[in-house]
């Protein structure tokens, strides 16, 4: 009876320990793939993607997405593959509006 509870006891560990890894590689993948974040920011701005690329920044990934605005300036948009984290993408500060105007590139 004991080696019954024993294998009982044992096939519950290994179950949580399953559960426990298939959590946390669920968690691992992007919630946002490039594919995705493009048609995001290209939704987002109404202007037509010029390249997009993938970035680690420590244990996360983030996309940089450069793209021709309608009006002809060329953003760089930074969009996290973490769900949570894109409610609004945000410009690149590479060359941020307001600062030296006349260096945007302009199409």
């Amino acid at each position: 009876m004991t080696t019954h509870k024993n294998f009982i006891l044992v096939l519950l560990v290994c179950l949580l320990l399953g559960a426990a890894l298939a959590a946390s590689a669920q968690s691992a993948a992007p919630a946002l793939t490039l594919d995705q974040a493009v048609l995001k920011v290209q939704h987002e701005t109404g202007g037509k993607v010029l390249s997009a690329k993938q970035r680690g920044i420590g244990h996360r990934q983030e996309y940089r997405i450069k793209v021709l605005t309608p009006d002809g300036h060329v953003r760089e948009m930074a969009v996290s593959s973490e769900a949570s984290k894109n409610p609004v993408s945000t410009p690149s500060t590479k060359n941020p509006p307001g600062k030296n105007p006349g260096s945007k590139e302009k199409h």
